[in-house]
């Protein structure tokens, strides 16, 4: 679990929201709320590489940890 305020205990998600802001968010001017929520969705789920292994995970690609994820917490 990590601690409230403390960036270091999630330091992966730190850098995807990182890169996300510096990708996507800071880069356009959105009109409402909905338009950002659509946006955001569409960059996590079609553009974000889900297929590529990471270290941080055990080499499994972002879906198969979530799958073992799912399947160890039922």
């Amino acid at each position: 679990m990590s601690r409230k305020g403390n960036c270091y205990d999630n330091a992966c998600i730190e850098s995807f929201h990182g890169i996300l802001k510096r990708e996507l968010v800071y880069q356009t001017k959105y009109k409402t709320r909905e338009e950002a929520k659509k946006s955001l969705f569409e960059y996590i789920e079609f553009f974000y590489n889900s297929k590529r292994i990471h270290s941080t995970l055990g080499y499994c690609t972002p879906n198969e940890f979530e799958q073992m994820y799912r399947k160890f917490a039922a």
